[in-house]
């Protein structure tokens, strides 16, 4: 059963407990339930973490009903990581599988997003409702122009993800001005069947809810996927440019602001 909205509580991370609230769901969704593992990861604590989460911002979503000094109080998350910070560290998240170049050449400011998950208590209802209207307000705030981000099929066999891949490819694939690429070394080919073949309605039914959101809003893929084994998953970059969002979509994602 969804929460009543006054038990929600949505802001950026303050602490650590927070920060370890958020790294225990993150275990939860992650690697309980999808099979995720990593170098960081900590099976004992339940905590998926890695070495970068102490330079990220942590959007959290908080039902304040849940116990904290359990650190069971986050039931929503973003990680979010600006141009300027990622400057600072010397990369982003995701230049580990894919070539930024355009974007970093493009002179705007970047926001890179990831870890996004929500308790399995919580979906179906309005928590990722929540995460993004949190999500919009700090665009806002920062003065983002393009938001970028990987997100995941689950599962390693690119053969299976075919019609979806290939859709991703054929319909929604990026302009060459923001069109990051995965590593060559890495390169998964995502138009894997004739776009003449694809059947649009099974598509929407095998695409993640994630990505199918920011389609809705205009969204765009990178060139290629990224098979990650560690993850368990199968990984497209996905892209949204503020500017060429349409009035109803911005409008959806920035509740009429701007």
């Amino acid at each position: 059963m969804q929460p009543p909205e006054e038990f929600f509580q949505l802001r950026l991370a303050r602490g650590e407990a927070d920060l370890m609230a958020a790294q225990r769901l993150r275990y939860e969704v992650f690697v309980a339930e999808l099979g995720a593992d990593g170098p960081l990861v900590d099976h004992e604590a339940r905590l998926e973490r890695d070495d970068l989460d102490p330079h990220f911002d942590h959007l959290i979503l908080i039902d304040t009903r849940r116990d904290a000094a359990a650190l069971d109080h986050v039931v929503g998350g973003y990680r979010l990581l600006t141009s300027d910070r990622a400057a600072a560290i010397g990369r982003f998240y995701s230049e580990d599988e894919y070539d930024l170049s355009a974007l970093k050449a493009s002179g705007r400011r970047l926001l890179e997003l990831g870890r996004s998950c929500v308790h399995p208590d919580y979906r179906g209802g309005t928590a990722l409702y929540h995460l993004w209207n949190g999500l919009a307000d700090y665009v806002l705030d920062q003065g983002i122009e393009v938001l970028f981000g990987v997100a995941s099929f689950h599962g390693t066999d690119a053969a299976a993800l075919a019609e979806p891949l290939s859709y991703l490819h054929h319909r929604h694939l990026a302009p060459p001005d923001l069109r990051v690429r995965v590593l060559p070394e890495h390169f998964q080919r995502m138009d894997l069947m004739p776009e003449a073949e694809i059947d649009r309605k099974r598509v929407m039914l095998a695409m993640p809810a994630l990505i199918k959101a920011y389609l809705r809003l205009g969204g765009f893929v990178g060139e290629g996927a990224f098979i990650d084994r560690a993850f368990n998953t199968t990984d497209v970059c996905l892209l949204m440019d503020t500017a060429k969002m349409n009035e109803k979509s911005r409008s959806r994602y920035g509740r009429g602001q701007g």
